[in-house]
């Protein structure tokens, strides 16, 4: 079955895929993303959903058992800790659909990630002008 998946073309694609349960999770996490940027473009990568800001902000997937969140949480230690029963092996963060998703914490990541794509921005800014 891997690789016969087709590559939705918007996210609303990608959500219509799933059960009215799952539908409604990925929802709830595009608006709470949306809420956390609003100036963030919503567009399809690595076949998931993504939302972009200066660079990809963060990436979400559902899957059987989780919903997948993405990329690693790094830099804000009070934040890594909040996030660290979620961590899977590689620090991407499962949010298991057996327990409430967290959406005030997604919120949280998405404007630590807004902070730092926009520090990164800025010091390249830097860089070019010297």
């Amino acid at each position: 079955m891997a690789g016969t998946r087709k590559t939705p073309a918007s996210i609303d694609e990608y959500i219509a895929g799933f059960s009215p349960e799952v539908q409604s999770i990925l929802e709830r996490i595009r608006s709470t993303i949306r809420k956390a940027a609003p100036a963030a473009e919503e567009t399809i990568s690595y076949q998931i959903p993504a939302f972009a800001l200066n660079g990809v902000l963060v990436y979400f997937a559902a899957f059987k058992k989780h919903i997948g969140f993405y990329p690693p949480v790094r830099g804000d230690p009070a934040l890594e800790k909040a996030v660290s029963r979620y961590a899977g092996e590689k620090g991407n963060l499962q949010f298991p659909l057996a327990e409430p998703i967290p959406y005030a914490l997604i919120g949280r990541i998405v404007k630590f990630r807004v902070k730092q794509n926009l520090a990164r921005a800025t010091a390249g800014k830097r860089k070019t002008r010297r």
